[in-house]
């Protein structure tokens, strides 16, 4: 491996470089997850700036298991070359997951 940092992508801000480059390889690594799981939701049509109906909050969706809390959101984890969808979600300072599916590679 290189000791150069990666060159970031030409149409990414400064400042957004600039606050990746002050976080530790953990904060760096969350983040990661988060713009997966969020890329994730936009691809199946969801959209981040909408305001959740009080009823939408209440229901849980059909797919989730009973031992997965509503909280919980979808994550995209690689494992050996392959991507597979997992629940995520947090209990006290852990992160606790769950197998979904594989990722179809068509999306």
């Amino acid at each position: 491996m290189s000791d150069k940092p990666p060159t970031p992508p030409a149409d990414l801000s400064t400042e957004m470089v600039d606050t990746l480059n002050s976080y530790t390889p953990e904060q760096l690594r969350y983040v990661a997850r988060y713009a997966e799981a969020l890329a994730a939701h936009k691809a199946r049509g969801g959209h981040v700036d909408e305001e959740p109906d009080d009823d939408e909050v209440d229901e849980r969706p059909d797919d989730l298991p009973d031992d997965v809390p509503s909280k919980a959101t979808i994550t995209i984890k690689e494992i050996n070359d392959n991507r597979y969808y997992y629940w995520q979600w947090r209990e006290g300072t852990s992160v606790k997951s769950k197998y979904k599916s594989p990722v179809n590679p068509d999306e």
